[in-house]
């Protein structure tokens, strides 16, 4: 979709000193795919008293396996 905006000369500044990107088009595109990403995570106070866990639940033991390091 084209559109023409205005932005804000010190937040594309500053958004291009945090990150590697070099035109606005990509800054745009990734400034929207972190708003999206961060807006589809559960916020974790939310489950907070929903999840009960196993009380021989090792997470360490599953880290392991999941990375194989054991």
């Amino acid at each position: 979709m084209r559109t023409n905006i205005v932005l804000d000369d010190k937040l594309i500044k500053e958004a291009f000193a945090l990150t590697q990107v070099r035109t606005k088009r990509a800054l745009i595109d990734l400034a929207l795919r972190e708003l999206i990403r961060t807006k589809k995570k559960k916020n974790l106070l939310e489950l907070s008293g929903r999840l009960e866990f196993q009380p021989d639940y090792d997470h360490k033991e599953m880290r392991t396996m999941r990375d194989g390091t054991g």
